[in-house]
This record gives structure tokens, C-alpha cells and sequence, in this order.
């Protein structure tokens, strides 16, 4: 899931670096991270402080890599973060997580969960099949 970018992430990233604003100054997560690319943005951009979370244990090595090519300071954690409540931070990154049935479900309501408790959430997401289409604003399509 890391060795490439998927086209959500990829538009999480354009997203950020052309709305720098988004994130500038703000703690940033970018869940479910793979190769780290959303966070590398946010990183770019100008966020606070840039966490990049996934379980998969080979993300670790390809974040940190990835930190490191483009200039930036990244945490990683590689907790299984919906066993939880969602962290205390300004901004939330999921790219890519619509993609399978239960997993969609239980990240959505994860990220419902941080909204509510007043986190700006970003979802990017080529309409797969567990996409949500209600409930969300769309903000750019590419």
C-alpha cells in the first residue's frame, strides 16, 4: 500500500500545496499515510506539526524516507489509531480509505467522531464503491 501513490492521497497533496492556507501553522494527521505523500504536503505547506499514521509496518521506513528526500520533519505511528479516540489535532488527512467493506465504515465513523469534536477532516477518494455520497462537501475534483 506505501510503494505507490494512490489517487486519493495524490489529490489530498494537490489539494494542500495549492490551498496552503488549509494547513499552515496547524497539526496535521495524515491517516492511513502508506508512503507518507499527503503528509510530505502538509509539511511543505507549512503545517505545525505533520503525523503519519498507518499500521502497515513497511509505511514506517517509506515515510521516513520520503520525510527525508523532500526536507521535511515527519512523525510516524503505526497504533492502530480507530482503536481510540481520534487525536487532539486541527486537521485530518485520509486519503484512500473508501476502498473496502468494513474498514470504510469504521473510518468513516472515526472520522465523524473528529469532526464533530471540531476537526477540519479532508477526504480524497476516486467515488469507489464505499465513498460516501452524502454528508460531505466537495471541494475539488481532478
Amino acid at each position: 500500500f506505501w510503494a505507490f501513490a494512490w489517487a486519493g492521497g495524490q489529490a489530498l497533496a494537490r489539494w494542500i500545496l495549492d490551498q496552503p492556507e488549509t494547513v499552515a501553522g496547524k497539526r496535521v494527521l495524515d491517516f492511513a499515510a502508506g508512503s507518507g505523500l499527503v503528509g510530505v504536503a502538509a509539511a511543505r505547506a507549512g503545517a505545525a506539526t505533520v503525523t503519519c499514521a498507518d499500521i502497515d509496518p513497511f509505511c514506517a521506513a517509506a515515510v521516513g524516507l520520503n520525510a527525508e528526500l523532500n526536507g521535511v520533519r515527519i512523525a510516524f505511528t503505526s497504533v492502530d489509531l480507530l482503536n481510540a479516540d481520534p487525536p487532539e489535532v486541527d486537521v485530518i488527512c485520509a486519503g484512500d480509505v473508501c476502498y473496502e467493506q468494513p474498514m470504510a465504515g469504521r473510518v468513516l465513523e472515526w472520522l465523524r467522531r473528529a469532526r464533530a469534536g471540531g476537526t477540519k477532516v479532508m477526504i480524497g477518494d476516486p467515488h469507489r464503491t464505499y465513498f460516501p455520497r452524502d454528508g460531505l462537501t466537495f471541494v475539488a475534483e481532478y
